[in-house]
């Protein structure tokens, strides 16, 4: 992704950038007076044969949490960019929602029972 980043920006305003940029909210990061908080220059919009070609590319990704998935259009988002492995802790009381939305896109889900996120 050769996009043109400003030099000082944050990897997670990078990364919520990217995930903006190729959907189809894109206008919220391109839109003038937007795109420089971001961009040393606007970049074009992909088109949506580009954006599935991308998206085509990612395969076997792997998401690793440490906590567990509350609901399944967590499983929903990462089954959009590729997911097809999940590791979490588990113990949500709609781990069984979260588990019939990996059946349903054929992602495979570890339970590490491992929860290392507090509040």
């Amino acid at each position: 992704m050769n996009l043109p980043f400003l030099p000082n920006i944050r990897r997670a305003d990078r990364d919520n950038t990217i995930d903006i940029y190729i959907s189809d909210d894109y206008m919220d990061v391109l839109a003038d007076g937007e795109w420089q908080k971001f961009f040393t220059e606007q970049p074009a919009p992909l088109s949506r044969e580009e954006k599935k070609a991308w998206i085509a590319k990612n395969t076997g990704v792997a998401l690793g949490s440490d906590a567990f998935f509350p609901f399944g259009d967590n499983v929903e988002r990462a089954h959009k960019s590729g997911v097809q492995y999940i590791a979490q802790a588990g113990g949500s009381v709609r781990d069984d929602h979260v588990i019939m939305t990996c059946d349903k896109y054929n992602i495979a889900m570890a339970f590490t029972g491992v929860r290392l996120f507090h509040h």
